[in-house]
């Protein structure tokens, strides 16, 4: 399973001279960071990585997935690309992925399987209940970082 969340960075992350890499996007809603995760079946986080929060959730899709021998890739309609789709039939899984409206060829979804894709949302909803993510004063993305794995370790545990 994997999905992302944007989470805002506030004034103290985003001001100031550049000293290193930062991960902060700029949109309409201000200075942002995107938080990609991929979970396993159990709905134990397996990676999380780190980007603007300007930038689709498709560009981490391959990632997300490197590395992985799984039965189905569960995603949302973000990951909706024919060639993303294409790389998951090919390593021997299925892809259940929500086609968007706009698509000519609508693809056929088990929408019983893709209810399992919760997982992914109620780890998303814990990791922001966290005021450090929530609420980004960190800088530096390594900083950043290292606290979004000490609290995805604490969730683990729990």
């Amino acid at each position: 399973m994997i999905d992302s969340t944007i989470v805002r960075a506030y004034q103290h992350a985003a001001g100031a001279q550049k000293s290193g890499a930062q991960a902060i996007g700029r949109s309409r809603g201000g200075p942002s960071t995107k938080i990609h995760a991929a979970m396993d079946a159990r709905g134990n986080q397996v990676r999380v990585i780190m980007t603007a929060g300007q930038g689709a959730d498709i560009t981490q899709a391959d990632a997300l997935n490197a590395g992985f021998v799984a039965d189905k890739v569960l995603a949302d309609k973000g990951y909706d690309a024919d060639a993303f789709v294409v790389k998951i039939t090919g390593q021997g899984a299925h892809a259940v992925i929500p086609p968007r409206s706009n698509r000519i060829a609508q693809r056929s979804v088990d929408w019983h399987v893709y209810k399992d894709r919760n997982l992914v949302a109620r780890f998303v909803n814990r990791l922001k209940q966290f005021r450090r993510i929530a609420t980004r004063y960190d800088k530096l993305d390594t900083s950043f970082l290292c606290v979004i794995f000490l609290v995805c370790s604490v969730i683990w545990l729990l």
